[in-house]
């Protein structure tokens, strides 16, 4: 059995596909495509977006990037209840930029953020409305030429965002790594491969051949967050795809990823996340269809 999987409009023949929409129902499933996808939303505030095991009530203007990867992503109607709510969908092939091109110096940025969108990438109301003009009149470009100059632009526009937020996690949707510290790379496969066991400090950092208080700095300094922290939503990330993927007990979830605590798992679960793990699950079954 597989999520649904989309099969896009795009053709071989065209740099992307764009079609603006007004609508009151956010009703498609959750689905899964490999093309990347821009999707912006103007009115829609209170509709809830679900990327990988992101839920969150977007604002009265939205725009993230999916990028591909066979996502599991959708926005749903929420609580919204405005008449008209207007979207503008764009759609491109991975293979729109080839590795070649994206190793080019121009193009730097756009690597970058094409990479964290992997997980799904939305940005703030600052960026956004720097990119409304663009988006206001992609839709209507008849020169098709100018069209794609102008996507490109949202793009790189995009691409220098301070304040883009990635939204599903590591945990429940591995993607290709990063380059990063050596040391780093090697703590987050012994996390990967032990966060269902009680993982202390020092043996994190006996891994990474420093000492505990060392090794807290250090990691801190190179991923901006502690080592507690990486290691909860590691937890959380495993959780969430259990909670979707299997009929499984939440305290048997609990426990299966590490907590040894069922209220304390359900509380972090809830405040990382934004619902608790049984709200979280209903999410995902009300909206998935299986094929």
């Amino acid at each position: 059995m597989k999520l649904l999987h989309e099969i896009t409009p795009l053709s071989e023949k065209d740099c992307f596909y764009i079609v603006e929409r007004h609508k009151t129902v956010f009703s498609y499933p959750i689905h899964q495509h490999r093309e990347c996808e821009l999707n912006f939303i103007e009115g829609g505030e209170g509709i809830r977006r679900v990327v990988g095991d992101s839920v969150e009530e977007i604002g009265p203007y939205e725009l993230t990037l999916i990028g591909g990867h066979e996502l599991e992503h959708t926005w749903e109607q929420g609580r919204c209840a405005e008449a008209d709510i207007r979207e503008i969908t764009i759609q491109f092939s991975q293979e729109l930029f080839p590795p070649e091109l994206l190793a080019k110096n121009q193009f730097a940025a756009i690597s970058r953020m094409l990479e964290r969108a992997g997980n799904g990438l939305t940005f703030p109301l600052k960026t956004i409305m720097r990119v409304y003009p663009l988006l206001d009149s992609l839709a209507s470009e008849t020169d098709r030429f100018e069209q794609y100059l102008h996507f490109l632009k949202i793009l790189n526009i995009l691409a220098e965002s301070e304040g883009a937020r990635v939204l599903a996690s590591s945990s429940f949707v591995p993607t290709a790594k990063q380059a990063e510290n050596r040391r780093i790379l090697q703590v987050k496969q012994y996390v990967s491969q032990h966060y269902s066991e009680p993982v202390r400090l020092e043996e994190i950092a006996s891994v990474a051949g420093m000492t505990p208080s060392a090794f807290s700095r250090f990691f801190r300094q190179q991923t901006g967050r502690t080592v507690k922290d990486y290691l909860i939503d590691v937890r959380l990330g495993h959780a969430a795809r259990m909670l979707v993927d299997t009929q499984a007990d939440i305290s048997e979830i609990c426990y299966c990823c590490g907590f040894n605590n069922l209220s304390n798992f359900n509380r972090l679960f809830k405040a990382r996340r934004g619902y608790a793990p049984r709200e979280f699950r209903s999410i995902f079954k009300k909206n998935r269809v299986l094929v």
